[in-house]
C-alpha cells in the first residue's frame, strides 16, 4: 500500500452492504442500515495525551462498525478506501 496513517488514524476497505434482502427485495441506498463495515488495512502508531503515548488498540486485518458519515474518503491508485480516526471506530466484529 502506498498510504502510512499517522497517529490514531486507521485506514479501510469499505465493505459493500448488501443491495437485495433474502427475499429478493432491493434496498435503496437511503434505507440500507447507517452502520458501515470495513477492514482495517494499515493503522497508525497511536497519539499523546496530556503527555504519554497511547498507542492504538486496533489491529491490521481487523473488521470494524463506524458510522457511515465517520472519516475521510480518499482514492489511491483507482481504489478508494476511508481514513478514520480510532475514536469513529464503534466495535470490532468477531
Amino acid at each position: 500500500m502506498k498510504i502510512k496513517p499517522l497517529h490514531d488514524r486507521v485506514i479501510v476497505r469499505v465493505q459493500d452492504s448488501e443491495t437485495r434482502t433474502t427475499s429478493g427485495i432491493v434496498i435503496p441506498d437511503n434505507a440500507k442500515e447507517k452502520p458501515t463495515t470495513g477492514e482495517v488495512l494499515a493503522v497508525g502508531p497511536g497519539h499523546y495525551d496530556n503527555g504519554a503515548f497511547v498507542a492504538t488498540t486496533v489491529t491490521e486485518g481487523a473488521r470494524i462498525l463506524f458510522g457511515q458519515f465517520a472519516g475521510q474518503k480518499v482514492k489511491v491508485e483507482n481504489e478508494e478506501y476511508t481514513i478514520l480516526r480510532e475514536n469513529d471506530i464503534l466495535a470490532i466484529l468477531a
